[in-house]
């Protein structure tokens, strides 16, 4: 018989994470003096030690560890487990390899100009949105003033109500001086009476949403713009849809306006830019 410390050391483990696994029931001593409390354990214990060190090493919890010795899996029920952990493994490997690629983009931002943005990107799951939208070509995204007016009369109408910041859709695939096909949205719950060029619709659920904050002006939003879009190039992202503009903090005195209705330099408003993204191939 061999005593707790000798086991300890035999196995090169801690005596606490011994009396841990006696605990749950993992390695339990052969005897244990009734007077002094001692542990004592056989030789051919540390074979099942080895075992639950090994199978903790492949990334098995204690409790998962615990089933897998008391319950004698087959085979092909350990196949079967230590197939999903390598999947797990292999998601994990991938989740770091694209963490270890946005730190790489972010130190060549900052060698390349010697500064850090005041634009941070983060990666959103964006849920599907029921909103009252009204799609048309404006001029340029500050004329699209008229439009949220048109949209506010059916607002107004019962029975469904305003729910959630106002989004602006821009639906051009690249920049255009002129002529924008933009889509002022405002989320609703309830029920909406579609009129004129006025309709219904679900905003679809999107997986990847590169996504920035922008605080000031609307006249400064373009740096939020150059800010992200230059975060997915760098990112290997590609952007696949429609960008949106969510209005967090509305200019004063403009409620449900829209970011460029009633204000150009309200310093405290406060814009959500968002770009549905891909994995570039």
């Amino acid at each position: 018989m061999i005593r707790i410390g000798d086991f300890s050391k035999l196995g090169l483990v801690s005596v606490k994470t011994l009396r841990y696994y006696d605990e749950m029931g993992l390695l339990k001593p052969l005897q244990v003096d009734p007077f002094t409390g001692y542990r004592m354990y056989e030789y051919h214990q540390l074979l099942r030690l080895n075992r639950i060190l090994a199978l903790k090493d492949l990334g098995f919890s204690l409790e998962e560890i615990r089933q897998l010795l008391s319950e004698q899996l087959t085979a092909e029920q350990l196949r079967g487990m230590l197939k999903l952990r390598r999947a797990e493994a292999t998601q994990k490997v991938r989740e770091e390899m694209e963490r270890l690629e946005h730190v790489e983009a972010r130190l060549r931002q900052i060698e390349q100009e010697d500064t850090v943005s005041k634009y941070d990107v983060v990666i959103k799951r964006v849920e599907a949105l029921r909103v009252v939208s009204l799609r048309a070509v404006v001029p340029t995204p500050p004329e699209q003033g008229v439009l949220w007016e048109e949209l506010g009369k059916c607002l107004a109408t019962p029975p469904g109500r305003a729910s959630g910041p106002c989004l602006t859709l821009y639906h051009d695939s690249e920049y255009r001086e002129k002529d924008w096909d933009v889509e002022v949205c405002q989320p609703v719950v309830g029920g909406m009476k579609e009129a004129g060029r006025v309709k219904m619709q679900t905003l679809p659920v999107v997986e990847t949403m590169a996504c920035t904050l922008h605080h000031g002006p609307f006249t400064s939003i373009s740096e939020a713009y150059e800010a992200i879009v230059k975060w997915i190039d760098a990112n290997g992202y590609s952007i696949c849809g429609p960008s949106r503009e969510l209005v967090l903090r509305e200019p004063a005195g403009n409620p449900g306006g829209g970011a460029v209705k009633a204000s150009q330099t309200d310093p405290e408003t406060v814009i959500e830019v968002q770009f549905p993204v891909e994995k570039a191939m």
